[in-house]
């Protein structure tokens, strides 16, 4: 693990702890072409179905970040947030499936590939671990860099893609709650750091950097 800045929050940290993955991932192909609106159907197919498999394990992850919190505050937050993901975002996989012809089977039990199957294994692993800070470390990972790759301000320039399928999906990751929300996430590990012991720094610390490195796989994969 890079040594710490103190200047930093806790947040910050982490993700210094492993930059190179992270803008790998802001910076990939993918998010270059769904801003173009060259990405290709099959690209973008297999991206939706393979991401449609984290929703159970997210929401559970999400229960478990809410029945290990330290206070009441963050439980309203992060119920309000799997509201979100129950509804909106389960509704654009849904229409971006009848676009794509994708077949009822291969929208609920699909073949699950490697990165997809290790991102299934880590959320599971952390929302086991019913430590909030490990919940956290995961959610920060998964909703941070979506937030970082569709909300930069060199494609604020851009024009919207024509098809839905392209600009929904940058928008559910670029419009003011969720900005909040990722503020939140990141606020909520800062408050929570120093309170951690070495140990539970380190702990949480490994699931951050496991849920990078993932996420860059993920993103990778669906171009072999």
């Amino acid at each position: 693990m890079s040594e710490r800045n103190p200047s930093q929050g806790f947040a910050e940290q982490l993700r210094q702890s492993c930059i190179a993955d992270w803008d790998a991932c802001v910076q990939h192909r993918f998010v270059h072409e769904i801003f173009d609106g060259s990405l290709s159907d099959a690209v973008l197919r297999k991206y939706l179905v393979q991401d449609y498999q984290f929703i159970n394990r997210f929401v559970a992850l999400l229960g478990a970040a809410i029945a290990s919190a330290d206070v009441f505050a963050p439980r309203v937050t992060l119920s309000q947030f799997a509201a979100m993901i129950t509804s909106d975002e389960n509704t654009y996989f849904l229409r971006s499936f009848d676009m794509l012809g994708v077949p009822q089977q291969e929208r609920l039990a699909p073949a699950l590939t490697a990165p997809t199957q290790a991102f299934q294994q880590l959320m599971h692993e952390a929302a086991q671990s019913l430590n909030y800070a490990n919940c956290m470390a995961v959610l920060t990972v998964a909703e941070g860099i979506y937030l970082d790759w569709a909300d930069q301000e060199a494609k604020k320039q851009l024009p919207m893609p024509e098809r839905f399928e392209h600009s929904e999906w940058i928008v559910l990751h670029a419009n003011d709650f969720f900005r909040g929300f990722v503020g939140w996430l990141r606020s909520e590990l800062d408050r929570i750091g120093p309170a951690l012991d070495a140990q539970q720094k380190a702990e949480a610390t490994r699931y951050f950097q496991r849920a990078v490195k993932l996420e860059r796989q993920f993103f990778d994969h669906v171009y072999e």
